[in-house]
């Protein structure tokens, strides 16, 4: 389980066996959610995160997008 970066105590991750579209996974304590990147960022599912949490999380997916294409690609191609 690739991890991106953490921030503010949300964790944002690949899981190994992931598939296209290119999503990435925010975790914080029992919570979850799944946002796609392309194209555009959206909110594809939410299991307990805190409306705040998804708000911090949106921002920070928008902010380094290209980032978090940048590791996908990374990681996904290098299999």
């Amino acid at each position: 389980m690739p991890t991106v970066f953490i921030v503010f105590g949300l964790r944002f991750m690949f899981f190994a066996n992931d598939h296209e579209p290119v999503h990435v996974h925010v975790v914080k304590e029992n919570a979850k959610a799944k946002f796609s990147l392309l194209p555009e960022v959206k909110l594809i599912y939410n299991h307990g995160l805190k409306a705040s949490d998804l708000k911090k999380a949106r921002t920070i997916i928008t902010d380094n997008a290209t980032i978090i294409i940048e590791r996908w690609n990374d990681f996904f191609n290098s299999k």
